[in-house]
């Protein structure tokens, strides 16, 4: 298996951009599939457990990872024990560089989870990229500081590249449980031309697929040990 680092370079010069991205994805998707297994099997297993306390899995991100808490959140073939974290000010639509600023800023992260009722029997499922933005890590931090298990999703060869934020600690430092998404630094994976340049992010692909996986997981478990799983129809 091609390096996820590398696959821009192994790929023919001759093939067009659209079949590039969709090579590279591809191929990051059988990687993930390779090599975090353990790490989705073990986010399953306390998601179960949380569900059969009566506890939630919470989703958390900021920017475009709001969108990954919107993914498992109130539709066809998801689970109703999902409650997604949606702060307006950290996503995009009213103002992407506000946005940008604030979730690179001490204290917002922690005021954000004290609107939600959260307990020691909960999960939380955070997604970041680089891991090192303070409004997710100090979610995780406060998360833990509640009895909470916390479940990362982010691009540990990108967080490598990049300096912690105010707390001097990186997302992947603090969960309970990591899932590494396997991108490249900046996220996107296609050089265009020679120009240095690159497009065609993965991070929001990858993250949905880690995280239904996941979730079919939870499911599948419920399932077969006799109960009904909260699915919504």
């Amino acid at each position: 298996m091609t390096a996820p680092s590398e696959l821009p370079n192994a790929l023919p010069d001759s093939l067009p951009g659209a079949s590039r991205y969709m090579a590279n994805v591809q191929a990051l998707l059988q990687t993930i599939a390779d090599t975090q297994m353990s790490a989705i099997d073990a986010a399953a297993t306390v998601i179960v457990r949380a569900l059969r306390q009566d506890g939630l899995l919470y989703l958390f991100g900021t920017g475009h990872s709001h969108m990954l808490c919107e993914e498992g959140h109130y539709r066809a073939g998801g689970l109703a024990s999902v409650c997604p974290i949606l702060a307006t000010a950290l996503m995009l639509h009213e103002g992407a560089v506000t946005s940008t600023i604030l979730e690179r800023t001490s204290g917002v992260g922690p005021a954000v989870l004290t609107r939600y009722g959260v307990t020691d029997r909960d999960v939380i499922m955070i997604f970041s990229n680089s891991g090192v933005n303070a409004v997710p890590v100090e979610t995780a931090l406060a998360a833990k500081a509640k009895g909470m298990t916390v479940i990362a999703v982010a691009a540990l060869d990108y967080a490598a590249t990049v300096p912690a934020g105010p707390t001097g600690r990186k997302l992947a430092d603090i969960a309970d449980i990591v899932i590494d998404n396997q991108g490249v630094p900046g996220d996107a994976l296609v050089e265009v031309g020679a120009s240095g340049l690159r497009t065609g992010p993965s991070s929001t692909i990858t993250g949905a697929f880690i995280l239904n996986a996941i979730l079919t997981e939870v499911a599948w478990r419920i399932a077969g040990a006799g109960g009904e799983p909260p699915i919504y129809i």
